[in-house]
């Protein structure tokens, strides 16, 4: 099972070593070709507008929205959350529409505004989770289909989940708590199972 990590900009190499102390392969994909024989991708957090643009001169942007809409796991953090978005405020281009959430980019505030905190992610087990959020979103609405995984004081979201996508506002990969990793690999692991499944009845029923 190979999960990439998109390495156009932003804490992509976190990333990479995260789902490496899992023993997971995590390929850095820079080019179309790159996403070739993957199971899931990362798109790390960075700069929203910068990897929306790259995205669009890298030719990634149409290949991975015809994969998404096929179920292909994909998982955004903070500027991934952005990207990942239906509707995301002052962006140069589209977004890939992965999740039924609207979210207000830096709704927090500016660099100096950022801040961690524990937080409660029942999905996950265990303790509070550590989440580091550097001028994250502030997500403005939820659609009837996502899940609210997490929450901070007040109310607002934090983490979500539509079928196989995930988008955490917080950055997992600048801590050592793997447990979101491994939740996103959990989930690679069962939509490769579902596939799988889904083709085996195909072929029997053919």
């Amino acid at each position: 099972m190979r999960i990439g990590v998109l390495a156009l900009q932003g804490s992509f190499a976190e990333h990479v070593e995260a789902f490496r102390r899992l023993g997971v392969p995590a390929p850095e994909v820079r080019l179309p070709e790159d996403l070739e024989g993957l199971r899931g991708l990362v798109i790390p957090g960075g700069e929203s507008t910068t990897i929306s643009h790259l995205l669009m001169e890298y030719g990634l942007f149409d290949p991975l929205s015809r994969m998404i809409a096929t179920g292909f796991p994909v998982w955004g953090t903070c500027a991934g959350m952005i990207l990942l978005a239906r509707h995301s405020t002052a962006m140069p281009h589209p977004t890939l529409a992965a999740i039924d959430i609207a979210v207000e980019r830096n709704g927090w505030g500016r660099q100096v505004d950022s801040y961690e905190t524990e937080i409660g992610v029942p999905a996950l087990g265990g303790p509070p989770f550590r989440a580091v959020f550097i001028r994250p979103p502030v997500v403005t609405d939820v659609g009837p289909e996502v899940s609210r995984l997490a929450q901070v004081d007040g109310g607002t979201v934090v983490a979500v989940r539509q079928g196989d996508a995930l988008a955490t506002a917080f950055h997992p990969e600048l801590t050592a708590d793997l447990r979101f990793h491994n939740y996103f690999v959990q989930i690679v692991a069962a939509a490769r199972t579902d596939a799988a499944r889904t083709e085996s009845i195909a072929l029997t029923t053919s």
